[in-house]
């Protein structure tokens, strides 16, 4: 099953996802109640975690109305949405916390010039992003910030929204706590360097990397949350980047230094997952710094994850 938010005449609605269009979830349990004479009680509000697993109080009544839709695809033909005629939103669009990994995937630290590690050798490099400023609606432009305009780049990554929280999850348990998945492109400013003229300091090359992650617009999400239950085992997904319809990225999310699970372990060990939390795994080799190769204005960016969806983002430049 695949959730989404989108607005429609100026209302925000929850519904099913697919490439042709979006069903309202109000709208389908309707035409579910007309034909099969069951009401469901459906959580009110604009939460995708109130319709994912494992604690979604509307999960269950969603999931049926799913696989009823999947059988009548007369009543779903009816109900469908054209993506043209919606704005799709950020699925979760405003976390407590957004997490992101750098550095897990072997393939891309060795094209960064590092030396890959064994997993028993690191611990995940976990950073945050502001989410409010950052998170970015599928088909919204990536801003190029005019104070640092020629060095920003694409990661395409698996994003994991946490549904059940919990502190010291351990790894063989910690998938009983995800809602879903969606894709993430982690914009990176790859040369920002704020101050040209200062003094340096030690720790000035980390902050440089750290303050490239946060410009506004730096995180588009979606174009749907693919609950738990689709993806019994996330590390089995194909991933692909394009910009301008050239392949960039081309890999699978089986390459992860530290998978999903040991990842969730890692952060809740350190303080409390909440739900709706999203956690953004990474991403493998292939981004633009590896070849000199960046965003500019005109651009457009596809990023696309297996049984998720793609994600699509064009740039633009930073207004005066």
């Amino acid at each position: 099953m695949r959730l989404c938010r989108f607005r429609h005449q100026n209302i925000v609605h929850l519904g099913f996802y697919s490439e042709e269009g979006v069903i309202p979830i109000a709208v389908a349990a309707a035409a579910y109640a007309d034909a099969t004479h069951e009401k469901l009680a459906l959580p009110v509000g604009d939460s995708l975690i109130d319709f994912l697993p494992p604690d979604g109080k509307g999960f269950a009544a969603a999931l049926k109305v799913a696989h009823w839709l999947g059988g009548h695809p007369g009543a779903a033909a009816k109900s469908l949405l054209p993506l043209a005629k919606v704005e799709l939103l950020v699925p979760i669009p405003r976390p407590s916390k957004l997490f992101l990994l750098a550095g897990n995937y072997a393939a891309h630290i060795i094209e960064g010039g590092g030396e890959a590690p064994e997993r028993k050798e690191t611990f995940p490099y976990v950073f945050m992003k502001p989410p409010t400023t950052t998170l970015t609606d599928p088909g919204k432009p990536v801003v190029v910030p005019s104070i640092s305009p020629k060095h920003v780049d694409w990661e395409c990554e698996l994003a994991v929204v946490i549904g059940r929280g919990g502190k010291h999850i351990p790894e063989a348990d910690a998938l009983k706590h995800v809602a879903g998945y969606a894709v993430v492109n982690d914009i990176s400013d790859r040369k920002f360097r704020p101050n040209p003229d200062r003094k340096m300091r030690e720790k000035d090359s980390f902050f440089d990397w750290l303050h490239g992650k946060w410009h506004d617009s730096f995180c588009p999400m979606g174009p749907c949350i693919a609950s738990a239950d689709a993806i019994p085992n996330p590390q089995k997904l194909a991933m692909k980047l394009s910009v301008n319809g050239k392949l960039f990225q081309n890999a699978s999310t089986g390459q992860q230094i530290f998978p999903v699970a040991a990842v969730i372990e890692f952060i809740s060990n350190n303080c409390t997952l909440e739900p709706g939390d999203i956690i953004s795994t990474g991403t493998p080799a292939g981004v633009g710094n590896a070849t000199g190769t960046y965003l500019g204005p005109g651009d457009k960016v596809e990023a696309w994850i297996e049984n998720i969806g793609t994600l699509f983002s064009p740039v633009v430049a930073e207004k005066a």
